[in-house]
């Protein structure tokens, strides 16, 4: 039976709490992430922070502005707005829009379990714990290409 140590990403990319929204944004454009697990100092899960987490906090700021941030398309209102909202966005930290409440599972849980936690919390991302440390992420691609070979 596989489990999920055999098909986890071990060298996982993680946030901290105090790491401000832009900084997330351009981790997210960089490295094509679409979710990222959020630790603190001692690399202890505490939460879990996604693209739909960065465009829909406080909501006031709108989709054209957000996609603005990731150069999706160009910025068609005025500079000023744009610049404002920009400066609203960089002042916030992950530690204020991240979910903590965050489904995890063991090295030695099935890859069975993982993918009903996964369909079950309509979650892409299960990050791995063993000892309350963080010690992998099973994304869904890991699901699907455990069932090639």
């Amino acid at each position: 039976m596989l489990t999920a140590k055999e098909i986890m990403t071990r060298e996982v990319r993680t946030v901290r709490e105090e790491t401000d929204l832009k900084e997330l944004a351009a981790l997210f454009v960089e490295y094509n992430y679409k979710t990222l697990p959020v630790v603190d100092a001692d690399g202890r899960l505490v939460g879990i922070v996604s693209q739909t987490d960065l465009i829909e906090q406080d909501k006031p700021l709108h989709i054209p502005t957000v996609i603005s941030l990731f150069d999706w398309v160009l910025y068609l209102e005025s500079p000023k707005v744009f610049s404002d909202e920009v400066r609203k966005v960089s002042a916030r930290k992950v530690g204020e829009i991240c979910t903590r409440e965050v489904v995890t599972c063991a090295p030695d849980t099935s890859v069975e379990e993982v993918a009903s936690l996964m369909v079950e919390h309509k979650v892409h991302l299960l990050p791995v714990l063993e000892d309350g440390q963080l010690v992998g992420v099973v994304a869904r691609f890991d699901l699907i290409r455990s069932l090639g070979g």
